[in-house]
């Protein structure tokens, strides 16, 4: 099958072949067609299918068939869960509508909106956000979106995650209730497909997953390892391996930055990306690690939703995720296109329970080495530790072992739960 075949316009078409792609993915095949013909689309594709594609050209055909040459409204909204993936959706629609007579926006909070608020002024048919600054400009009387005529929620599970609902329900009461609804979700689940029969009408179900399985694409590996001597072995691998570029993740922000200062001083040129950093810090940080002129980026899962990076060949967990689906979107990073790739694990004993889970999730045993001089701990406990908890028994003992004065505990109890609270937001 051609991109031809799909009905899409001759412009698009010379977007589409200027970026030198001949034959649609298995996503795009599928939701291209049923979208040019109006009607609501309800499609499951993970990052790596090509799902952009599959809603952004359908989309810009159907705006560019009915062009508005003066006033231009708000007529398509495309709402992402994160700043980089608004991004990059917008970078997606700057490239394919090159050739039409169509203006689009981006907008995201960590930024100044006055550049955002004036592109929008200007008249816009395109408008690419985060829930929070949509809702916020919004509030301010700044933008409108009453007449949307398509409405696309991408990533809908991740969405859902990060606490969206309120703000996904605010934002459909502010639009027409005419209009196509489209919604891309890596799963359907039954939260899932609760918020579809709240935003669909009658909704075509298609779904695709990547070329490649999990399995078949991707190498996987755990090294069994103590607890502390986990960034003594993460430096060993990727020093010993000469790694140019691997994706590590970690579970909380703080301990993003810690594993990225340790990697520095070992002389690894590193990044941490979390929802605690600037955008304009984000974007330093991503720009760097594709052109190469960093070997690590450390991310947190939600910080590193919808990256895109091409050919990336290692992604190492620092820590399990407790939630097993999140393994296989931080994995399902490398392997893409047909290249090799290589998932590495760091397990302690504490996270036991969390390997079981994977392994029963992907219906496989992944392969464990241990390396001499990081062997695990034979007398840790394989109880999850919960998020904290350790924090909370360091400061427990040196409090006990302490003389300092009342005023310097209340300090250390201020700090111990603002950093709870900085990790509850990860």
């Amino acid at each position: 099958m051609s991109f031809q075949s799909l009905g899409l316009s001759e412009a698009l078409l010379k977007a589409v072949s200027k970026k030198g792609y001949t034959t649609p993915s298995p996503i795009q095949q599928k939701a291209i067609p049923p979208v040019l013909e109006g009607k609501d689309v309800l499609a499951s594709a993970q990052t790596g299918t090509g799902k952009t594609a599959g809603f952004t050209l359908p989309l810009l055909h159907l705006l560019s068939e009915n062009p508005k040459q003066k006033f231009r409204p708000i007529r398509a909204l495309i709402l992402t869960p994160t700043r980089e993936l608004a991004a990059q959706v917008y970078a997606n629609v700057r490239e394919y509508s090159e050739f039409l007579n169509l203006r689009s926006a981006v907008i995201f909070g960590g930024v100044n909106q006055k550049p955002q608020v004036a592109t929008i002024r200007s008249g816009i048919d395109v408008l690419v956000a985060t829930p929070g600054r949509l809702l916020d400009l919004q509030n301010q009387g700044l933008l409108s979106i009453k007449r949307v005529e398509i409405f696309v929620l991408d990533e809908a599970d991740r969405m859902l995650d990060m606490g969206f609902l309120r703000d996904i329900q605010k934002v459909i009461t502010s639009m027409p209730d005419k209009r196509q609804n489209l919604m891309f979700s890596a799963t359907f689940s039954k939260d899932i497909k609760k918020l579809a029969h709240g935003i669909l009408n009658h909704p075509v179900q298609v779904e695709a997953t990547p070329e490649n399985t999990t399995v078949e694409a991707i190498s996987q590996k755990v090294y069994r390892v103590a607890k502390t001597k986990k960034t003594g072995l993460i430096i060993k691998l990727i020093s010993e391996g000469n790694w140019k570029q691997v994706l590590v993740f970690t579970r909380t922000k703080h301990g993003a930055n810690r594993l990225c200062e340790k990697m520095v001083k070992s002389g690894i040129t590193a990044a941490a990306i979390h929802g605690n950093k600037s955008q304009g810090a984000r974007t330093k940080a991503l720009s760097g690690f594709k052109s190469g002129r960093l070997r690590v980026l450390v991310a947190t899962d939600i910080a590193a939703r919808g990256l895109d990076i091409p050919l990336l060949p290692h992604v190492i967990n620092f820590e399990l995720p407790n939630i097993s689906e999140d393994y296989v979107h931080r994995i399902g990073r490398t392997g893409r296109a047909g290249a090799n790739g290589k998932a590495l694990s760091l397990v302690s004993a504490d996270e036991t329970s969390y390997l079981k889970n994977i392994e029963k999730l992907i219906g496989e045993n992944i392969e464990v080495e241990v390396i001499e001089g990081f062997e695990p701990d034979p007398n840790a406990s394989t109880e999850p530790i919960k998020q904290g908890q350790g924090r909370q028994r360091r400061n427990k003992s040196r409090n006990s072992n302490s003389n300092n004065s009342s005023g310097n505990r209340r300090n250390r109890t201020n700090n111990k739960n603002s950093r709870r609270r900085n990790d509850r937001r990860n």
